[in-house]
């Protein structure tokens, strides 16, 4: 059992170090994107070996699986994030929080997206499944915590999630609570379906939609405040759709390895 947590936790001090060194050394230190991708690259790759150690399958020690309905919810994750944020920004218009800054859906939108698009999948998947092991697929299943309620492991989640960004923290409360609703939405998406492909879908196609919106939707942020409170607003509602969800079987360190 000390072997077994002493593993734990070196898995997850290098994970935690290769992840924040992408920022810290690649962008704010080196500010090279070459060096703060391969970093965050790295910490994606290297969670592979890592898992193998402690005794699991491929990525499992993170609860990512290769079952053909953990890839639907990978979809339908991407499908919901995106239409959250489209909703995000007809309302944020409509309350002032943003203004549009040029036509919706142009030809030009659209050959800029076309253009971009496939380096946006690549740079916005990266680090959000590399986030979501270290804050939601560790703390679920490798770290080999047996969570007894739900609750206790996506409140525990999404407040490391705030913590986690640590180049954020100085933002204030209400970045705070927002990183803690998304936080919420994305860990309890791995809750109720036992895969962390539900989370990261969530999580990468939010990202993702900021991208894909931004030459489609043009808008500047008038209010960032407010947009921070309507970001933690559309993540409640998505906590509130995910407990609609059979609760799947699957749950934490009591899976087989």
């Amino acid at each position: 059992m000390t072997q077994r947590v002493a593993r734990a936790g070196i898995v997850f001090a290098l994970l935690f170090v290769l992840y924040q060194s992408a920022e810290g050394v690649g962008g704010r230190l080196l500010h090279s994107f070459p060096v703060q991708a391969s970093l965050m690259l790295a910490c994606v790759l290297v969670a592979w070996p890592l898992s193998r150690w402690l005794g699991y399958r491929g990525y499992g020690a993170y609860a990512l699986d290769c079952a053909p309905a953990s890839f639907v919810w990978l979809g339908a994750g991407l499908v919901v994030a995106c239409a959250a944020k489209g909703l995000a920004i007809g309302v944020g218009e409509k309350l002032g929080i943003y203004a549009a800054t040029g036509a919706s859906f142009s030809a030009a939108g659209f050959a800029a997206l076309g253009a971009g698009l496939p380096m946006l999948l690549l740079s916005t998947f990266v680090p959000s499944i590399a986030e979501d092991i270290l804050a939601r697929g560790f703390w679920y299943r490798a770290a080999g915590i047996r969570w007894r309620r739900g609750l206790a492991f996506v409140v525990f989640s999404a407040g490391y999630f705030v913590l986690n960004h640590i180049y954020r923290l100085d933002r204030g409360p209400t970045e705070w609570l927002m990183i803690f609703c998304m936080g919420l939405a994305y860990a309890t998406a791995l809750w109720r379906t036992g895969t962390l492909w539900a989370a990261v879908g969530l999580h990468w196609g939010w990202n993702l939609a900021n991208g894909v919106l931004d030459p489609l939707l043009p808008a500047d942020t008038l209010d960032v405040h407010g947009s921070n409170l309507l970001t933690v607003a559309v993540h409640l509602l998505l906590v509130a759709l995910l407990l609609g969800v059979p609760a799947s079987r699957r749950h934490a360190a009591t899976d087989a390895r």
